[in-house]
């Protein structure tokens, strides 16, 4: 076998750009950790869990950060994302702790970034704009 690695150089974040987000085992993780009463485990535990969430969210934050980058700037949908992600950015600062509380607060974090991507991802509605007079005429022109 053989010892040696190859280093990565990516610094715009092309690769993991491609990569799609493994979501479904993180988001299974995330309803149990909200579902937790009082689950009695090691300070280490709650240490992991929270560090697995913590990794995730990074991740997460990274895509909705790509995704806000290439809205128009005069989409709000891109106003609201900074707003989370500046959120998102003051929660991963704080340090890990073992307890349940830390591991909540970040999949709770984890719930909200999967949100703002969602909204970030979906196609926005149809025109509402009414195409017809109120008195059922023919259509605007």
């Amino acid at each position: 076998m053989n010892d040696t690695h190859t280093v990565l150089h990516d610094p715009h974040g092309l690769i993991e750009a491609e990569l799609p987000l493994d979501r479904a085992p993180y988001e299974a993780l995330v309803t149990a950790v909200l579902a937790w009463k009082d689950p009695h485990l090691e300070p280490r535990d709650y240490e992991q869990i929270a560090l697995q969430l913590t990794g995730h969210a990074r991740a997460v934050a990274a895509d909705v950060r790509r995704h806000t980058a290439a809205l128009p700037k005069n989409d709000g949908r891109g106003a609201l994302a900074e707003v989370v992600l500046r959120e998102a950015d003051g929660r991963l600062s704080a340090p890990l702790e073992g307890t349940a509380r830390c591991a909540q607060n970040r999949a709770r974090l984890v719930r909200a970034l999967y949100t703002r991507l969602d909204r970030l991802t979906e196609p926005l509605p149809a025109a509402t704009w009414p195409t017809r007079h109120r008195n059922g005429g023919t259509p605007l022109q």
